[in-house]
């Protein structure tokens, strides 16, 4: 297990220089100046040359591109990833600020789908009325095919401007929360219902289900006791994707519902070519999904003691 969890660190870091570098390079492509953006306000205006280039040389960007990349680097290794160019606070300072918000507003996303994703799986599952199966099983992929600044916009409307139920905007209590989360949370239930419902009729046609209903067991043991376990497998193997649904969500939903978050800090940092910003986001996300997929792997066994058999008769 010691080996497993040090190779997988080893696959984590190369993950997260990649993600580093790449974005790095893409920023450095991208057609724009940050420099003259902060030092005019607007691309169409004109620059005090002298004053770009003082800025330029404060910030590091008047060396060669292999320079500054190697400098940045050895930097972000000690987890230091610059000034923010548009705000002058060290760029994890600023992502750190808004960072509590999206993380409020990404677990209560994720919590209602998989509420709401694993009701829906076990409906169509359970149900005995076919029509009704049927009926539930066409919901996940509309679910998925509708845009999320869509849904954000339609809960808006109906819950907040005509039934007042919600506040529009801001990050004003728990109330304010509600309809962003249920942003997040309709695509991302629609993926892990669609999961679960295929895992599920696959679990239920398995003969060890037709022996454990032979024996006389009912309806709700069998799902609930037996089968939901088992099908929980691939939901679980996609969760890292899952994860990376909800930050991307988070982006649309904290722009509709003018939300204080790494979502529209995104936004902001990449309109202004703020690179520092921009890149210590990316390498979060990387991050994210780093821990998440090993925290994943580590479950597998406590889900499933087959794998652990497998592993253990393998090794």
């Amino acid at each position: 297990m010691i080996r497993y969890v040090g190779r997988r660190l080893l696959q984590g870091a190369f993950v997260l220089w990649a993600a580093y570098t790449v974005s790095f390079l893409i920023l450095y492509l991208l057609p724009g100046d940050a420099v003259s953006i902060m030092a005019s306000g607007d691309e169409q205006n004109s620059v005090d040359p002298a004053l770009v280039a003082k800025l330029r040389s404060e910030y590091g960007l008047d060396r060669p591109l292999h320079e500054q990349y190697v400098i940045a680097l050895f930097k972000a290794l000690q987890l230091d990833f610059g000034v923010s160019i548009k705000n002058g606070v060290a760029a994890t300072q600023a992502v750190g600020e808004v960072l509590p918000e999206t993380i409020k507003l990404a677990a209560a996303g994720f919590a209602l789908a998989v509420l709401l994703g694993s009701a829906l799986a076990i409906a169509a599952s359970f149900s005995r009325n076919r029509w009704v199966r049927q009926l539930v099983a066409s919901l996940p992929p509309l679910g998925i095919a509708v845009p999320t600044f869509w849904i954000g916009l339609l809960l808006l409307q109906f819950f907040s401007f005509r039934l007042r139920l919600f506040p529009a905007l801001g990050n004003d209590g728990a109330q304010s929360l509600v309809l962003p989360a249920l942003t997040l949370a309709i695509p991302t239930s629609a993926v892990i219902a669609q999961l679960l419902i295929r895992s599920l009729h696959q679990t239920l046609g398995e003969p060890y289900i037709e022996q454990i209903r032979a024996k006389g067991a009912s309806d709700a043991l069998i799902h609930f006791g037996h089968a939901l376990r088992n099908a929980a497998i691939p939901t679980l193997t996609m969760l890292g994707i899952l994860v990376g649904n909800l930050l991307a969500g988070a982006v649309v939903s904290e722009t509709v519902f003018s939300r204080t978050g790494i979502g529209r800090l995104t936004v902001t940092a990449v309109n202004s070519r703020d690179i520092p910003v921009v890149q210590t986001l990316v390498v979060l996300a990387a991050a994210i999904f780093v821990i998440t997929s090993l925290v994943v792997d580590l479950i597998y066994p406590l889900v499933d003691p087959r794998i652990n058999t497998a592993a253990k008769a393998t090794a």
